[in-house]
């Protein structure tokens, strides 16, 4: 016994030891070893897709939703109120997203839940969505979620709220984390994968993408590395982006899963935009399917922070479209998640109007009296009756109310009356104002109108040179909130033609202007620290 020990001894620190001499004689066999101890695996119990609970005797009705916990309608306003907890324990892939050292909660996880709440209340599309301040989820505890949607206007549309509040800190005000307006009536980008890969499209390579990224601060776990092949033509770029097979079957309990999402927008990076960005601002977000898990997606570049986002399915079949992102770099600061929030000024550009279209899809267009812009349209627009271009004149809105069809687009010039001085400003201000008030009042006066928009041209006052028309465009602008896809508002320079202002109008977006043969529209763009010394005119 002493001897087979110390041989044993020397067997486990790698003597050699010949084992069937030692054993002959004494009836030893050979045997299969058991089981190895050590050689296992962990299983824990998968969370279900829904947060379990009993809140119907709190009087809430569960949300159905794997980010949201409860929805109550608000009884005294028609509101809506969406509450959830969450934390890294409850949300574990939350900690796959790790900004300067913290895990926040994507912005695509915001429009998420704003595409959710917009389903609670018949709203089809994400109007607008600004994230004001990140939130970041603690290591230990949880935060309270409140998603907060008001009463539909005349148009149909809600003004959404998103605010915080860490778990326990009842004494602690709530942090406002997103604003947006939820609003009906779906739209549907423009994207054919008929040709895939896209024709002419250069290959991207992908090789330390992501390495990159978490250089500049952006850290992603598995769970956000969806990219798998890019392609970019001009100021297109285009990617394959999937889920991995792990979080297949989560896919099904979200719209869009946040972290698809999320990286359908890491293109950004290859498409002239800073390496390393977060969503600041969305517009016009729609969902058009839910549960994806594999997608092709375009990016298009509207700016040097702002992009057109399409997203289909292999089949090609839309799944998702944003109108236009603002997208913000983020720099590594010791500041931490301030550096999300420090310097947020804002200022309007006028950027490249993202259109599939062209003059051809504006169809018949309408003239209410003299359209006299100093432009090309003054040679080929005259008097009452048919005109060149697709352009149709009217004397007022009576003859136009008794018109046998009424153009989906009619343009309107107001101008001072003829007897008003040049230089008396404060008289033709309020002339065109009142003008303008006047045809605003008729023209929603008339049901005959209720399918078309008057879209009223003014000539430089988004510049600052036409104190009347800047004027005309502060109160009609409130008409366009106020009643969506009745009016419109179009500047045009001087030299401008004919099929520039029709691709304008074919656009259909609320604001247009045209200079040097192009079709610019406003969108939100960031200010840096340090630029800005008044009014940014000449960014028009």
């Amino acid at each position: 016994g002493t001897a087979l020990a110390a041989l044993s001894r020397l067997h486990t620190t790698g003597a050699p030891v010949d084992w069937t001499a030692v054993l002959a004689g004494t009836g030893a066999r050979l045997t299969d070893l058991p089981t190895y101890a050590f050689q296992h695996e962990h299983y824990w119990p998968v969370p279900a897709l829904f947060p379990a609970g009993d809140v119907a005797s709190a009087g809430l009705r569960a949300a159905g939703h794997p980010l949201l916990s409860a929805a109550v309608e608000l009884s005294d306003s028609g509101g809506l109120l969406l509450t959830t907890r969450l934390s890294l324990r409850t949300h574990p892939w939350l900690a796959e997203h790790v900004v300067l050292g913290n895990a926040l909660l994507p912005g695509t996880a915001f429009v998420e839940l704003a595409v959710r709440a917009g389903d609670e209340v018949g709203c089809e599309r994400v109007e607008e969505l600004t994230l004001a301040a990140p939130l970041v989820l603690p290591e230990q505890g949880g935060v309270q979620l409140h998603l907060h949607v008001g009463p539909a206007d005349a148009a149909g549309r809600r003004v959404l709220t998103a605010r915080s509040r860490t778990e326990g800190a009842d004494d602690q005000p709530w942090t406002e984390h997103a604003t947006g307006v939820l609003a009906p009536g779906e739209r549907t980008a423009a994207f054919d994968t008929t040709v895939w890969p896209p024709a002419d499209a250069e290959p991207l390579d992908l090789t330390g993408l992501y390495e990159r990224m978490a250089e500049g601060g952006y850290h992603y776990g598995p769970l956000f590395q969806g990219l798998r092949t890019a392609w970019r033509r001009g100021d297109e770029v285009f990617a394959e982006v999937a889920l991995p097979e792990t979080a297949e079957r989560d896919a099904a309990g979200y719209g869009l899963h946040p972290a698809l999402l999320d990286a359908c927008l890491h293109i950004s990076a290859l498409g002239g935009l800073a390496h390393g960005v977060v969503p600041f601002s969305w517009e016009g977000v729609c969902l058009h399917a839910t549960g994806a898990r594999e997608v092709r997606v375009r990016m298009t570049r509207t700016g040097d922070e702002s992009a057109a986002v399409a997203v289909v399915d292999p089949t090609g079949a839309p799944v998702a479209s944003v109108e236009n992102l603002v997208l913000r770099a983020v720099t590594p600061e010791p500041t931490g998640t301030d550096a999300l929030t420090r310097d947020a000024l804002f200022r309007v550009d006028w950027v490249r109007a993202g259109t599939t279209g062209d003059a051809a899809d504006a169809g018949p267009v309408g003239v209410l009296g003299a359209l006299d812009a100093p432009t090309a349209l003054a040679d080929v627009i005259g008097g009452e009756g048919a005109t060149g271009h697709g352009f149709v004149a009217f004397a007022d809105l009576e003859s136009l109310a008794a018109a046998e069809e009424v153009p989906a687009t009619v343009l309107v010039r107001v101008r001072p009356d003829a007897a008003t001085r040049a230089d008396a400003v404060v008289d033709a201000v309020h002339a065109v104002a009142a003008r303008s008030l006047d045809l605003v009042r008729g023209w929603l006066a008339q049901e005959r109108f209720a399918d078309s928009r008057l879209v009223f041209v003014t000539s430089d006052a988004v510049d600052g040179g036409d104190l009347a028309g800047s004027a005309l465009w502060g109160l009609v602008r409130s008409a366009v909130s106020e009643h969506p896809g009745r009016f419109g508002l179009m500047d045009v320079g001087a030299g401008a033609d004919t099929a520039t202002v029709l691709t304008a109008v074919a656009t259909g977006e609320p604001e247009t202007a045209v200079r040097d043969g192009e079709v610019r529209a406003p969108r939100l763009a960031r200010v840096a620290p340090g630029t800005t010394t008044g009014p940014r005119w000449d960014k028009l």
